[in-house]
């Protein structure tokens, strides 16, 4: 888990696909936090993308980090309704203190269940993490 969530850092922007009815949705994400040793994303209720993932849990992410190898990873989001997820997110990601406060009715962290994230490049044969 923590390969994958330093490879997420290192690409600075990654890219999350939900399911919109029967029409992907990709969209870019940057912020990315460990916590309670779990993957935790961010995004506001006010989003489609948030309704999206409360109708269809399923997501995939995209990134590439500057080096030329590339993340894909399979997994369910899971929403953390608690405040001590969203003050540790934020402390991490103080750039989105602007946009958020942990108790501004908004604000959603999501952590990643059951995932399947590969690690891939043209030169290396791919690396498999499951979290």
């Amino acid at each position: 888990m923590k390969e994958v969530l330093e490879f997420l850092k290192k690409c600075g922007v990654f890219y999350i696909a939900t399911a919109d009815g029967d029409q992907p949705r990709v969209r870019p994400f940057g912020a990315v936090h460990e916590f309670e040793g779990k993957i935790y994303l961010i995004t506001s209720n006010q989003k489609p993308v948030f309704a999206q993932i409360a109708q269809n849990p399923k997501i995939e992410i995209c990134g590439m980090e500057p080096g030329g190898k590339w993340i894909r990873i399979a997994a369910k989001a899971v929403r953390d309704d608690r405040i001590e997820a969203r003050e540790s997110m934020l402390e991490a990601n103080p750039s989105l203190k602007g946009m958020y406060s942990a108790d501004d009715g908004k604000m959603e962290v999501l952590y990643l269940a059951d995932a399947k994230a590969v690690i891939a490049s043209f030169t290396e044969a791919p690396v498999t993490y499951e979290f």
